[in-house]
């Protein structure tokens, strides 16, 4: 067995006994830990979650509910974070940052401006930015009722097509977690790749600005 393998067997063990010691409640902090540290997948708790619920060891609306309420406090713990930090703060931050200039900052935050709202709503649904969305949604002070209707609302979609595949599959809720892992590692290839374009594209700026002085 290798090193992914016993790790989503761990993560997977532990999820199940979280849930089975705790109930609704269980999956919704196995959650709610899943949007403060990524490398915890939802595409494991969840569809592990809906398997455990046709176990009858709780219902499928209370699994639902509770990992919805997980999700929701997850993000506001880290829109928190984005509150915590500010634009100024941020701006100190960005300076310092190889290769980053504080107009790169400006440019996000007028696309943040324009998109923001349909950015917390999908980001739910994306692998990483699940959990990052609501740190720039804090440092842009999004209403706070906006940004809870729009991550509760995001997170319940994505939360439930994963909690009632697992419902539905049953012993093989597994299957669930195959699949998504392709679109994750989709996901986190086109990141790795538009960061790989950035870093070039500064560099190249750099180089000519030198030649140029």
């Amino acid at each position: 067995m290798d090193d992914n393998a016993e790790n989503l067997n761990a993560v997977a063990q532990w999820a199940v006994d979280l849930m089975e010691r705790l109930g609704g409640p269980g999956a919704g902090i196995a959650i709610a830990l899943e949007n403060l540290f990524p490398p915890l997948p939802s595409e494991v708790i969840l569809p592990l979650a809906g398997f455990t619920a046709s176990r009858g060891t709780f219902s499928l609306a209370e699994v639902l509910l509770w990992t919805t309420l997980g999700s929701l406090v997850g993000a506001l713990l880290l829109y928190g974070i984005g509150v915590w930090l500010g634009r100024d703060r941020l701006r100190r931050i960005i300076a310092r940052v190889p290769l980053m200039k504080v107009t790169d900052l400006d440019r996000a935050e007028a696309w943040f401006a324009r998109h923001g709202a349909k950015a917390v709503f999908f980001g739910r649904m994306i692998p990483l930015f699940r959990s990052l969305i609501s740190i720039p949604a804090g440092v842009e002070r999004m209403p706070m009722g906006r940004f809870i209707a729009l991550t509760t609302a995001g997170s319940a979609m994505w939360n439930a097509i994963f909690v009632l595949a697992g419902y539905s599959l049953g012993e093989n809720w597994g299957l669930v977690e195959r699949y998504a892992d392709v679109f994750q590692k989709v996901v986190l290839g086109a990141v790795a790749i538009a960061a790989g374009l950035f870093v070039v594209n500064r560099l190249r700026q750099r180089r000519d600005q030198r030649r140029t002085a």
